[in-house]
């Protein structure tokens, strides 16, 4: 298969963008992720230019989101229509790729977050997935048992007894 490299890819960027997102959906992902939590950063360095925006930091392991007006919009109505960052944690949003997004009257294309709370299922945890594996023998270690991971996925019998044995659980 050839591998070809998008364009923005060469723009080193802290923050989730579109070709971030494009990875993720070429490998797979429904593009749901759980937000940890939203601050208020100023002069945080975005494109290289300092700005003040609120910045959503993930469960997931991925980038945070600088969150723009019309992302801002969407979370405070999948937060009850709170309008404060401090309710805006612990949300589920499905991210997608909108191609008619404008910066500065430009089309650019953007990340948005759905109006719609996602509908997921929980995904089945198995040793094939070696991040997903080792934070979850990561967590049992620091919880002593599997309740965190059960929380957040679905995990067979057998590998519930690998996952424990690899921590050393018993």
């Amino acid at each position: 298969m050839n591998e070809k490299t998008h364009y923005r890819k060469v723009f080193k960027s802290d923050h989730l963008g579109v070709a971030d997102l494009e990875d993720y959906s070429e490998a797979g992902s429904n593009l749901v992720f759980t937000i940890s939590t939203v601050r208020q950063e100023y002069g945080t360095r975005v494109a290289g230019k300092k700005i003040d925006a609120n910045i959503a930091y993930f469960h997931e392991d991925i980038k945070p989101l600088v969150v723009n007006a019309t992302n801002s919009k969407t979370l405070k109505n999948l937060c009850g229509g709170s309008p404060f960052v401090e309710d805006w944690r612990d949300v589920k949003v499905q991210l997608y790729i909108d191609p008619n997004a404008k910066l500065k009257g430009e089309v650019v294309g953007g990340v948005r977050i759905s109006k719609l709370s996602p509908k997921t299922q929980k995904v089945e945890l198995t040793a094939e997935n070696v991040k997903q594996w080792q934070s979850a023998i990561e967590a049992v270690k620091r919880d002593g048992n599997l309740d965190k991971v059960l929380a957040r996925v679905t995990v067979s019998t057998e590998n519930q007894k690998l996952i424990m044995e690899q921590a050393n659980v018993s």
